[in-house]
């Protein structure tokens, strides 16, 4: 039996420490916020020693032969530091539920598009009759479904922050979607050090494992030159056809999965998921289906009647004959980008919350075409001020999403759009991009 502490007290860390435990680890979990009701009844109803809401008792951390971190605390956190210098192991969740578990798992990571494409590939398996779980940064965490439940398969959402925690778990699927800027304050502000992150979904794959990228992606493609890659290289592409696993028809009409030798051709608009964005998240969940040996068929319709998800690019209501849309998950510039990219009417924008180092100029062309006015909602909007006062379009300070949509009202008109697509995180005003995007659409309501 060894000792394993849990740093941070959230889903991730309260579902690490109900699997340590049944697992027959001596387990203390420490968090110096306070617990939801729900993930404090979760300890006590295991047994689980833990402490919340003070510092934390650094003689018990450093009593541990394995640390179990939750993601969202940072390298610099002193506790962290204080563990490293003692040399004691720091791993994530992801890593100790892989140990415990012998189903098969469809990983999915990228800047952007992560929570459409592993909610669509758990609704096609689902579809397909298959016993599959949910989890990663999406739902009940995988460590405590690994404890709760059985399934056959996962399909896991991994952000870059789970990854870094990640030592010897293996996806049999892998999917990277992307890297675009993201999270650089996590990372000393260098790209290099984010895209290896990212590529950690690929550091144990082997020969008979499949990885789903997409060629289109400068990055991914740079960064592949430079490693050793073992799995079997499945490519995605608007713009290639050969050597492809999937790819657009010259007329830009029909998506093709080549995987299989019987290619199945499905027509864009017929596709559930609008936008060029979600064309490649279509591809990456098709090829993905396609290795699972799932009926062309049943991938046909799940690509059809997949319903989205909240928070991404949402429709709410419509107003006065003004759409009101929650993008509340853009938390980054390029999924801001793929947003504004989207729209087919003047835009009224809700921008703004904590920046993460973002680099606004590559909205300029989009905002210049598709905007008439920015309303931002943050703490401190200065960057944003800088980045697109001067373009002489109307700017607002706002520090409430009912202020921020208050003003929207006033701004739009008949056929516009009021997007929620903020490009920043979320946690200077609320509590997470849920939580501002719930805010948001109560706000709407409200009108």
């Amino acid at each position: 039996m060894s000792r394993i502490v849990i740093l941070g007290g959230g889903e991730s860390g309260t579902g690490a420490a109900v699997l340590a435990k049944q697992q027959g680890h001596d387990v203390f979990l420490s968090d110096t916020g306070t617990l939801r009701p729900r993930h404090r009844e979760r300890l006590v109803a295991h047994g689980i020693d833990f402490e919340e809401g003070g510092p934390h008792t650094m003689s018990l951390l450093l009593s541990a032969d394995e640390v179990v971190k939750s993601p969202g605390i940072p390298e610099d956190a002193p506790a962290v530091q204080a563990l490293r210098e003692r040399g004691i192991p720091i791993i994530s969740e992801i890593e100790l539920a892989g140990r415990y578990t012998r189903a098969k798992t469809v990983c999915i990571t990228g800047s952007n598009g992560k929570t459409t494409t592993t909610s669509l590939i758990y609704h096609m398996m689902q579809k397909a009759g298959l016993n599959v779980g949910l989890a990663g940064n999406i739902g009940e965490s995988f460590a405590y479904q690994v404890a709760t439940a059985s399934y056959d398969y996962y399909v896991l959402e991994l952000s870059s922050f789970q990854l870094d925690g990640v030592f010897e778990f293996k996806p049999d699927i892998a999917i990277l979607l992307n890297i675009t800027p993201d999270h650089l304050d996590r990372y000393d502000h260098q790209m290099q050090l984010y895209a290896d992150s990212k590529f950690r979904i690929a550091r144990n794959l082997k020969a008979d494992d499949c990885f789903i990228f997409c060629s289109d992606d400068a990055v991914t493609v740079a960064q592949l030159k430079k490693i050793v890659l073992r799995a079997q290289q499945l490519p995605f592409s608007q713009r290639i056809r050969k050597g492809q696993a999937a790819w657009l028809e010259p007329d830009c009409h029909t998506m093709v999965l080549g995987y299989l030798r019987q290619h199945l051709e499905i027509p864009i608009d017929k596709l559930s998921l609008k936008g060029k964005h979600n064309i490649y998240n279509s591809m990456a969940a098709g090829i993905a289906g396609q290795l699972l040996n799932i009926h062309n068929g049943v991938i046909r319709e799940a690509l059809a009647d997949f319903k989205g998800v909240e928070h991404r690019l949402e429709y709410v209501l419509t107003i006065r004959d003004v759409h009101y849309i929650n993008d509340s998950k853009a938390t980054n510039v390029n999924s801001a980008w793929y947003a504004l990219e989207s729209m087919t009417a003047p835009v009224v924008w809700i921008v703004g919350g904590t920046d993460k180092g973002n680099d606004y100029s590559e909205l300029l062309d989009l905002v210049r075409q598709k905007v008439k006015a920015i309303v931002c909602m943050g703490a401190d909007n200065s960057k944003i001020h800088t980045a697109f006062g001067h373009l002489g379009l109307p700017m607002f300070d706002t520090t409430s999403a009912r202020e921020a949509v208050q003003r929207c009202y006033a701004l739009a008109e008949p056929g516009d759009v009021v997007l929620l697509s903020p490009c920043c995180a979320s946690f200077d005003l609320f509590e997470n991009y849920e939580d501002r995007g719930r805010q948001f659409k109560e706000a709407v309501r409200a009108l």
